[in-house]
């Protein structure tokens, strides 16, 4: 293997990774600050560990640890809090449904329950990787534990799932690396809890810690690219709004997914010749030393879940420096760009429409998923009780008075927008979930993709959208200073979030949070219908009333966008790496035939023979959002009918490391047939492990997933 760009500048504080998707002179700089941090066996003073911090098990399924100045966090407190928060967001931190028997830090890396709080020893290192504006700053971070072993090297990567920070994939890959003994090589990718506060001109540093944009200059995490004086007229204009990196950054970060995550495992090499390669007693790099740990004698895998996993693929694609030996990743948001004539087939039935982006699908189901929620065949869906009944009957009336649904009343024309998210590619899995995820994710996505794809400014109101904190009543108010004190540990990077809401700026009665607001076209409070009509144009080019194509600024507007779309596109080409893909078939955020089985589709007609030790596993009663598995007052029902998709990434993983170490042979892709808990929600019983078999060394001929003839075909 070729080793890694990885050398010294000469310059204190700064490394220079020679990025093969840079240009020359875009080469990028990593900023080290002093923020290495190492944790003894017992915990450190203040109780930290790089796992949990410091929380354990117990702590992590407690309450959230607050802290002493609500106004004035300490990093201490918010890393602390962040981990609680993003152990939470992923995993479902309740013993009857998995946690402590099936997954958590308590259980070593063979599933045995150690009887500990899972508390791990080591250092942390944290950096920002720039291009020497400070405009960029994607924030880095290793974990290397004490039980990382140097005559057995391994490196695991963690980006973050969704827009989350730095932590966000500590209970997924995070978890698994450390347990393993390995570096875990995180990144936010760009995203993260990036607040810019554009009324008080407050901003984040690398540590969570909150100070004045200006005086932070290039150690801002995120201050959006506008002058003060345009700065001044959009708050004049809009006041109390605020800027997300994710969305308004105009860097399209996801284009960049893969290349941050593999500067990420070159800075983790740097780590670890910065820790072993030892002068004096100290630990110090030097240039006139061999190298330690590269390429050649260390094993590394890309993994994570979501948009974290997306980022493993896209790296494993642009990896030619031979960094990256396998790829284990749970419900990737993969766009796997055009299929040329690839067919998917679900039993006796062929999906005429798959492999769209994310942003194609998002724009579509946010058109249709609330008048849909209402459909006979949706009843007694989870969260159904809060999503606004009357204006998701509106959202049906609205439509059908454009003439995009069909139907004389509220069930047929629910029905048969149901019937057109089917005709788009969701699976009958996903229906009783339509709801839930509507009210809690669609237009947020909807909103923050076409913001990144087309480089839009946050003063460019995209669609009439902008973010704000907003009253009972939904109106914009003042951000409430410590919730945003706090922001880095309790935010995911994509409003609603931490009290920010999403407002439509061009109601009819006024700027009002989206879930109230009145289209001007219908005069109707049906979730501002206008603008996700807005954001489908934006997408097709096209008037989805009308038919008729754009022009002026909104065709200016859907070029930058669907350019964007097309930067984040997959290639399908893993290089022949080893592979597994899990997925859950419910999956109703990122659904299976848009991704998963659309990549794993292309890769195998691409690479053909190389394809071979690429398994794609599909799961039955899995979905996105293990988070939402306790039920509860909002998510009852989930726990009764699905299953925790993170014991089939633990396993996935496990698999991977086998065939790497061991010459294992990968399993066969297949279906997993799981067994949902049953019961009613409140009174499911605890998860069992005939709920979760294992995925099959030899699968049942009857759950083989096969590819033949440019078709893929999974089992009913």
């Amino acid at each position: 293997m070729k080793c890694a760009a990885i050398f010294s500048t000469g310059l204190a504080g700064l490394l220079v990774l020679a990025s093969p998707h840079a240009a020359a002179k875009e080469r990028l700089v990593v900023v080290e600050p002093a923020l290495q941090t190492c944790y003894s066996a017992s915990g450190s003073a203040a109780g930290d560990d790089l796992l949990t911090g410091g929380l354990g098990r117990s702590g992590l399924a407690g309450a959230a640890p607050g802290f002493a100045d609500a106004l004035n966090p300490t990093a201490v407190e918010l890393r602390r809090r962040a981990i609680h928060t993003n152990y939470r967001a992923v995993l479902d931190i309740t013993e009857a449904g998995g946690y402590g028997r099936f997954y958590g830090p308590n259980l070593d890396r063979n599933g045995n329950d150690t009887g500990s709080e899972g508390k791990i020893a080591g250092c942390e290192t944290l950096a920002y990787l720039d291009d020497g504006s400070g405009s960029m700053n994607v924030t880095l971070m290793v974990q290397v534990p004490d039980s990382f072993d140097a005559n057995r090297p391994c490196i695991v990567t963690a980006a973050a799932s969704g827009s989350r920070g730095i932590y966000g994939a500590i209970g997924s890959a995070g978890e698994w690396g450390l347990k393993n003994g390995c570096a875990v090589a995180y990144t936010d990718n760009g995203k993260g809890n990036g607040l810019h506060d554009l009324m008080s001109k407050r901003a984040g540093r690398i540590d969570g810690t909150r100070a004045a944009a200006d005086w932070l200059g290039a150690a801002s995490q995120f201050t959006a690219p506008l002058s003060d004086s345009a700065r001044l007229a959009y708050n004049a204009a809009w006041p109390e709004r605020v800027a997300f990196k994710h969305a308004h950054s105009q860097r399209n970060p996801e284009k960049d997914w893969g290349a941050h995550t593999l500067e990420a495992v070159k800075f983790a090499f740097r780590v670890l010749n910065d820790q072993f390669a030892k002068s004096g007693g100290g630990r110090k790099f030097r240039l006139d030393r061999p190298t330690l740990f590269h390429p050649a004698n260390t094993l590394v895998i890309a993994s994570s879940i979501s948009n974290g996993a997306t980022a493993a693929l896209q790296a494993a694609e642009q990896d030619n420096e031979d960094l990256i030996d396998g790829i284990a990743v749970a419900e990737p948001t993969a766009q796997p760009g055009t299929l040329d004539g690839l067919r998917i087939r679900q039993g006796g039935l062929e999906f005429p429409l798959v492999g769209k982006g994310l942003l194609d699908y998002f724009t579509h189901v946010n058109l249709y998923q609330p008048c849909a929620a209402l459909a006979p065949a949706a009843a007694g869906a989870p969260a159904l009780a809060f999503l606004s009944a009357s204006a998701a009957a509106n959202r049906c009336t609205s439509l059908a008075a454009k003439g995009l649904l069909g139907g004389a009343d509220l069930a047929s024309r629910a029905t048969d927008a149901l019937a057109r998210l089917h005709a788009y590619g969701w699976l009958a899995d996903s229906d009783a979930l339509h709801a839930s995820h509507y009210r809690f994710a669609t237009n947020a996505v909807a909103v923050t993709y076409a913001n990144a794809h087309g480089r839009f400014s946050v003063a460019d109101n995209l669609c009439g959208f902008s973010y704000a904190n907003t009253t009972g009543a939904g109106i914009p108010t003042a951000q409430n200073a410590p919730t945003q004190a706090g922001i880095f540990a309790t935010g995911n990077g994509i409003p609603p979030t931490s009290g920010v809401n999403i407002v439509y700026n061009l109601s009819a009665a006024g700027p009002v949070l989206d879930q109230l607001a009145i289209s001007p076209s219908t005069g109707s409070a049906d979730f501002a219908l206008d603008g996700a009509l807005c954001h489908r144009a934006l997408v097709t080019g096209f008037d989805p009333v009308s038919g008729a194509a754009l022009g002026g600024e909104m065709q200016q507007a859907s070029a930058r966008v669907r350019q964007g779309m097309r930067e984040v596109e997959l290639s399908g080409r893993l290089r022949g790496r080893p592979a597994i893909i899990v997925h859950g078939r419910s999956d109703t955020l990122v659904p299976v035939n848009h991704t998963s089985r659309a990549y794993y589709a292309k890769n195998r007609r691409l690479e053909g023979h190389q394809s071979a030790n690429v398994s794609y596993v599909e799961v039955t009663n899995g979905q996105h959002f293990d988070a939402f598995l306790p039920g509860g007052p909002v998510f009852g029902g989930y726990e009764n009918r699905y299953i925790p998709l993170h014991v089939y990434f633990i396993r996935a993983m496990d698999a991977l490391y086998q065939h790497l170490r061991h010459g294992a042979a990968l399993p066969p892709s297949q279906l997993v047939r799981t067994l949902p808990r049953g019961g009613t929600p409140g009174t499911a019983p605890a998860l069992s492990a005939a709920n979760v078999p294992p995925i099959a060394p030899q699968p049942a001929a009857g759950d083989r997933i096969l590819f033949q003839d440019n078709t893929l075909t999974v089992p009913d």
